[in-house]
């Protein structure tokens, strides 16, 4: 049997994503340093905040970036810290900005996120990740730490947030916030790739098994409480979010996260659409960009590339109901303003912004 013209550039293209996600035989095993480099009020590190020297690089799919976008405008950082977005699917290389007119960022000048990268370190060994913070005036990037970026956003950047922004990390709280959080990282926000990227049946049963022991204790604790750290929204809801938007569209068919949908959970789904209605959340998600990342990147799990229609996403805007239980979502502080025009989610694209 031959190939076609077409099968032979994949099978020899050197920026193919094949093999890049699954090894066979070993459970999926993230790497997870990063340029840890922070900036800070005291400039510690040799970045000072300092607004407009910095561009948060954010792809809309990634559910890590997707934080980033959320608590940028939860705190109004629009003004001091802009932000691109490059296109939802990407090579082996690099994060293109295929979105942008010329295929470049129109304040970095550049075609994929790698160039930036590279200005930090021309030899830098891992991959090319967002969210990213570049630093506009040497085209180098700063860090792409990003649990830790948020964190800093809410507590190095306060002189540029916008009046009447929460307290999404709270001093008092911040022991449980951090226990919450490692446990809905390891077992849920990574869990749902332990299991897609699995390169073992035995690898993808534990992880299967771990992640649905850890949403089942997400149901129980939100089926009396409304939000998952005290009675407002904080970083631990941002976290958790990212990957029930998620979960129906991609984790539940594409990574076999698939004992059943969130849409049978109630207390997480509605945990989820109160979240997802809640402005700064919802209008954040892009499941047209999300649907295609994951399908058309992950050639080891998708060779087909195609994209899938569904699942019907309307049920985010039904009632949910968790106003019942308390709660104050932006505790002494208010909602954001509405979304700038040149940050909203295509039409057609999230149910919010119908085609």
């Amino acid at each position: 049997m031959t190939q076609t013209n077409q099968q032979q550039d994949e099978a020899t293209d050197p920026n193919s994503t094949k093999g890049a996600y699954v090894t066979d035989g070993q459970e999926f095993k993230r790497d997870t340093n990063y340029i840890e480099t922070r900036i800070t009020k005291d400039g510690r590190d040799g970045y000072p905040v300092e607004p407009g020297r910095y561009r948060l690089i954010a792809a809309r799919a990634c559910p890590w970036a997707n934080r980033t976008i959320i608590v940028r405008r939860l705190l109004g950082l629009e003004d001091a810290l802009s932000i691109g977005f490059p296109g939802p699917t990407h090579d082996k290389r690099s994060w293109t900005f295929d979105l942008d007119p010329g295929g470049k960022d129109p304040v970095l000048g550049i075609e994929r996120l790698q160039e930036a990268f590279f200005k930090r370190d021309p030899d830098y060994p891992r991959g090319i990740t967002v969210p990213a913070v570049v630093d506009i005036t040497s085209g180098a990037v700063v860090t792409n730490n990003f649990p830790q970026m948020t964190l800093d956003f809410s507590s190095e950047w306060t002189g540029f947030q916008r009046p009447g922004a929460p307290d999404l990390y709270p001093e008092g709280q911040r022991e449980e916030i951090d226990r919450v959080n490692k446990r809905v990282f390891t077992e849920v926000n990574n869990g749902v790739y332990r299991c897609g990227f699995a390169g073992s049946q035995e690898a993808y049963n534990e992880a299967y098994d771990r992640l649905f022991t850890a949403l089942d204790w997400l149901e129980d604790r939100l089926s009396g409480q409304r939000y998952l750290v005290g009675d407002t929204i904080t970083e631990a809801d941002v976290r958790l979010f990212t990957t029930l938007a998620r979960f129906d569209p991609v984790y539940h068919g594409h990574f076999k996260c698939n004992r059943n949908k969130l849409t049978e959970m109630p207390a997480l789904w509605g945990y989820a659409r109160d979240l997802f209605q809640t402005p700064g959340f919802g209008d954040t998600i892009d499941f047209v960009q999300i649907k295609q990342h994951y399908y058309i990147v992950h050639e080891d799990i998708n060779p087909t590339r195609i994209v899938p229609q569904g699942p019907d996403l309307s049920g985010w805007l039904s009632e949910h109901g968790r106003e019942q239980l308390g709660g104050r979502p932006f505790g002494e502080g208010t909602a954001p303003d509405p979304v700038r025009d040149d940050e909203k989610v295509a039409a057609g694209h999230n149910p919010m912004y119908p085609g």
